[in-house]
């Protein structure tokens, strides 16, 4: 893409159309964003539509984030909100992307996906992050700490949860197994399992915006994606790491992947990109250590606060979005899905709403989902 001051809001003038080889899968990701005036309430309703939509589309996964302290979203326990979302689905895997680990014990997380899995079978995606999805002051109130209180261990020294990340990790997949998790106590061994037991398990993949997670998960065995919908830079390269180190596993015997990307398709190129500026606002405001509201809507709304600043974050980030018609979308997935040889995007749908739709909607969010099941011929089931 390339260009700019499209319709005066600073956005690519043209996209590349040339065919690429379609990816085989297509997923989800949903922040469940809150926009002005919306309760919590309605914007679940809202993305309980998306996910339906994405399940009889045959869309292969929904994944829900973990963000806290953030009016914006109400992505915040992954575990309980699958157990929601999930009620009216019947193929679609649903999962988290991801529960940033360093916030909970490993044995709660097993326990809440072993529980989704005794009411989704097979279907059960555990992705897990080591970023805290917050600020370190509600990180800590996460932990039970609140203020200037610190973690420590039994002597007193301050114990850093991230530091302690591939431990938990492998807890995780020790008490998720059949085999279940062991230590000693009392010159014995004492085996624990996530309750409920399951004959299946959650798949666990390992997300991250850095080299490290994927060197972990190379290590580990485990599927790994790298989240270029947010950091999209470095993702080639964390990608071929984790490729060019991965070692087989009970959990893989070859390296898996995908590429996240946000997407929203318009009826127009101008029209799509008008209906990104909700977001592009609310990364700037992100990336400029501004205070995160409630998502501004489509038109007016946005624009009489939007400034260069934020125009500035937004065209820093946004060449590795696919914006436009639902065609100029499938073909800049397309090229995505070529670039990093995978066979699976996952799209974040950005697109805001109107201050005609409806609180319990997001209209535009649902449309970017069927246009894209078109391109790619998928039918409603």
């Amino acid at each position: 893409m390339a260009g700019k001051n499209r319709a005066g809001l600073g956005v690519p003038t043209d996209m590349t159309t040339s065919p690429s080889p379609a990816p085989r899968a297509l997923s989800v990701l949903d922040l469940i964003p809150v926009r002005q005036g919306q309760t919590t309430g309605q914007a679940l309703a809202a993305s309980k539509e998306l996910v339906e939509t994405a399940d009889q589309f045959g869309f292969t996964r929904y994944w829900v984030a973990e963000h806290h302290n953030m009016p914006a979203v109400a992505s915040t326990t992954p575990g309980t909100l699958l157990m929601h979302l999930g009620q009216t689905t019947a193929r679609i895997r649903l999962g988290s992307g991801g529960v940033m680990l360093p916030n909970h014990a490993p044995l709660a997380v097993a326990e809440q996906f072993a529980l989704l899995s005794a009411v989704y079978g097979d279907r059960v995606d555990l992705g897990i992050g080591r970023a805290p999805g917050t600020d370190p002051f509600t990180s800590a109130a996460m932990r039970g700490h609140l203020g200037d209180s610190q973690l420590v261990d039994r002597e007193g020294n301050r114990i850093d949860p991230v530091e302690q990340f591939p431990q938990h990790i492998v807890d995780i997949l020790a008490l998720l197994s059949p085999a279940g998790a062991s230590f000693p106590v009392r010159g014995g061994q004492h085996v624990m399992h996530a309750s409920p037991r399951v004959d299946d398990m959650a798949e666990v993949w390992l997300l991250g915006s850095s080299g490290y997670s994927a060197q972990l998960a190379a290590a580990l065995g485990l599927p790994y994606v790298f989240a270029n919908h947010f950091a999209g830079r470095g993702t080639a390269a964390a990608i071929q790491l984790y490729r060019d180190l991965f070692e087989p596993s009970s959990h893989g015997d070859s390296p898996r992947t995908f590429v996240t990307v946000n997407a929203a398709v318009g009826a127009t190129t101008k029209e799509a990109w008008e209906l990104v500026q909700p977001h592009v606002y609310q990364m700037g405001q992100l990336r400029l250590g501004s205070k995160l509201e409630a998502q501004r809507l489509v038109g007016e709304d946005v624009e009489s606060v939007m400034t260069d600043g934020h125009r500035r974050v937004g065209e820093s980030m946004w060449d590795t979005w696919a914006v436009g018609t639902a065609a100029e979308v499938a073909d800049r997935l397309r090229e995505i899905a070529a670039e990093y040889d995978v066979d699976e995007i996952m799209i974040q749908p950005i697109a805001g709403a109107g201050e005609d739709d409806p609180l319990d909607t997001a209209p535009a969010r649902v449309r970017t989902v069927e246009a894209l099941a078109g391109e790619f011929g998928l039918e409603r089931s």
